[in-house]
């Protein structure tokens, strides 16, 4: 069963930040980009590494290892070395929280 989980204050985020956080299991990296909010897995499908210490290129994000990019609207790679798309996860505003929707969390 998948969830809604409140994950950061609609403030809390300017635009060009980003916050990583752990929920039922999921380490993810949630992006504020010119006022759209992208969450995706915090890691590179090419080395495991972590991503939101990457540098933040419009809507891509590039891992600090190895350079590959990503597409933060459908996880789609956008420079390699990475061939696999990173997971997305559905992102909405409520009641001025951002929320991510993930597996259940119990």
């Amino acid at each position: 069963m998948m969830v809604w989980v409140d994950v950061a204050a609609i403030d809390e985020l300017a635009p060009g930040d980003r916050i990583v956080f752990e929920v039922a299991h999921h380490v993810i990296a949630l992006f504020n980009v010119d006022g759209n909010h992208y969450a995706v897995a915090d890691v590179c499908t090419h080395d495991d590494g972590p991503l939101a210490d990457g540098r933040l290129l419009g809507c891509e994000i590039e891992c600090p290892r190895h350079y590959a990019r990503f597409d933060l609207r459908d996880g789609s790679v956008t420079v390699p070395p990475a061939v696999r798309p990173l997971k997305i996860y559905p992102v909405r505003i409520m009641e001025g929280n951002v929320q991510v929707e993930v597996d259940d969390v119990d």
